[in-house]
C-alpha cells in the first residue's frame, strides 16, 4: 500500500503595492504568514508579482514608456539578494514550498522570472520565460531551455511555466517528460477582460489533464485606484480589469475550489497526489500513451552562453598538399540510421550536415 500524500495548496490573487519600493514583498510575506495559517505547505503567487507586472507597457506607446520602465529597473529584483533572502526565510520558517514570480534585474536587462524555494529555504530554481509576450518584448529578455525543468521538492515534483508559455505546447512537453506532479502556472491578471479569465481556465485545465498533474494557477489584481494610477486615459482602463481566474485544478481537471475572479483571496485546497497515479494508469503522455519513435522533443537545456568559444584542434598538422579545414565545435558522434552516415542528414558529397549536428548538441 502506498503512502498517501496530501498536499495543502494556496494560489494567492492579491495587489501588489505600486508606490513603495518594498512594498509588494512585505505583501507576499504577510500572505504566506496567512496561508501558512490555514495549514498550506505549497504556496504560488502571481506572475512577475515582486515588484509588479509591467501593466504600464499594454497600454503606454513605448515613446512614453521610458520613465516607467526604468523605475521598474530601479525596483527590480535581484537573485540572490534581499528578496529571495527574505522569501527563502519565509518558506524555512513555514516548512513550505513557495512559488513566486519577480522582474529579475541581471546588469543592464530585465527577465520575467520564476522562483521556486523548498521547504528549507532552498532556492530550487530559478527560470526565466522563454518568450516574453507581445508588448512584454519591450521589457524583458528572453530565457533560456535550461529553466525548462522539474525540481523535487518537499511536496513532489514542481515545475513552472508563465502566462502564454502554457501556449507553447512544446514548453510543456519538456516539463511533462520531468514528470512534474505539480504545475505553477502565473498569469498577470487584470488585463484583457473577461475572455482573458476564460481562456486561461481552459488552458491550465488542459495542463492537467494532459500532464496528469495539479495545476495551481495564481493571477494577479488592481484595485479601481491602481487602474487609475496605470492607465491615466479612461478610455483604456478597460484593458487593465478582468482576466482573473485563480484555481486549483486536478489531474482529472477539476477544479478543487471554486476559482478567484476579480478581488483579492487566497485559494486553498487539498491535492491528493495519488490522482497523480490515477490519471496516468490510462493516460501517460511521457510513458505507455507515448510513441517517441514518431514524435520526439529536441530540448537545448543548456543555460544562454554570451561567449562560444570553439574547441582547440586537436587535429596533426597536416601536409602542405592537403588543404586544412577548420575545427568544428559539432559533436564528433552522428547516430546511425535514418539521420546517421546513409540518412539525410548528409550532404551530397557524403559528409555530415553541421547544421543537424549542430542543433543536437
Amino acid at each position: 500500500m502506498s503512502e498517501t500524500r496530501i498536499v495543502r495548496a494556496a494560489a494567492i490573487q492579491i495587489a501588489p503595492d505600486l508606490d513603495r519600493p518594498d512594498g509588494t514583498l512585505e505583501r507576499v510575506l504577510n500572505a504566506v504568514d496567512e496561508a501558512a495559517a490555514k495549514g498550506a505547505r505549497f504556496m504560488v503567487f502571481p506572475e512577475t508579482f515582486v515588484p509588479y507586472y509591467p501593466y504600464f507597457s499594454f497600454v503606454l506607446p513605448p515613446a512614453l514608456q521610458g520613465p516607467e520602465h526604468l523605475r521598474l529597473y530601479e525596483r527590480a529584483v535581484a537573485v540572490p539578494g534581499p528578496v529571495t533572502q527574505a522569501v527563502s526565510a519565509a518558506a524555512r520558517r513555514h516548512g513550505a514550498v513557495i512559488v513566486v514570480g519577480v522582474n529579475e534585474r541581471d546588469h543592464g536587462s530585465l527577465y520575467n522570472a520564476q522562483l521556486i524555494f523548498d521547504a528549507d529555504g532552498a532556492l530550487k530554481l530559478k527560470r526565466r520565460k522563454i518568450t516574453p509576450t507581445y508588448h512584454e518584448r519591450m521589457i524583458w529578455g528572453q530565457g533560456d531551455g535550461a529553466g525548462l525543468a522539474v525540481v523535487e521538492t518537499a511536496v513532489g515534483r514542481v515545475g513552472a511555466l508563465a502566462c502564454w508559455e502554457h501556449y507553447n505546447p512544446l514548453a510543456r512537453y519538456a516539463l511533462m517528460v520531468g514528470h512534474e506532479e505539480i504545475h505553477a502556472a502565473q498569469f498577470p491578471g487584470s488585463l484583457v477582460g473577461q475572455i482573458f479569465a476564460d481562456q486561461m481556465e481552459v488552458t491550465i485545465r488542459h495542463h492537467a489533464l494532459e500532464a496528469a498533474c495539479f495545476v495551481v494557477n495564481a493571477t494577479g489584481w488592481l484595485t479601481d485606484a491602481q487602474v487609475a494610477q496605470v492607465c491615466p486615459d479612461e478610455r483604456l482602463r478597460g484593458a487593465c480589469r478582468g482576466g482573473n481566474c485563480t484555481a486549483i485544478v486536478s489531474p482529472e481537471g477539476k477544479h478543487l475550489a471554486d476559482p478567484l475572479g476579480p478581488g483579492e483571496g487566497i485559494l486553498i485546497a487539498d491535492m491528493d497526489l495519488a490522482l497523480v497515479t490515477k490519471r496516468k494508469r490510462m493516460m501517460d503522455s511521457v510513458g505507455h500513451y507515448a510513441r517517441p519513435e514518431l514524435l520526439s522533443l529536441l530540448h537545448d537545456d543548456r543555460p544562454a552562453a554570451f561567449v562560444q568559444r570553439p574547441a582547440r584542434s586537436q587535429t596533426a598538422p597536416r601536409s602542405p598538399d592537403h588543404e586544412q579545414q577548420p575545427a568544428s565545435d559539432a559533436p564528433s558522434h552522428i547516430p546511425a540510421g535514418p539521420d546517421g552516415p546513409d540518412g539525410p542528414d548528409r550532404d551530397a558529397d557524403g559528409a555530415p550536415d553541421q547544421r543537424v549536428a549542430i542543433l543536437r548538441r
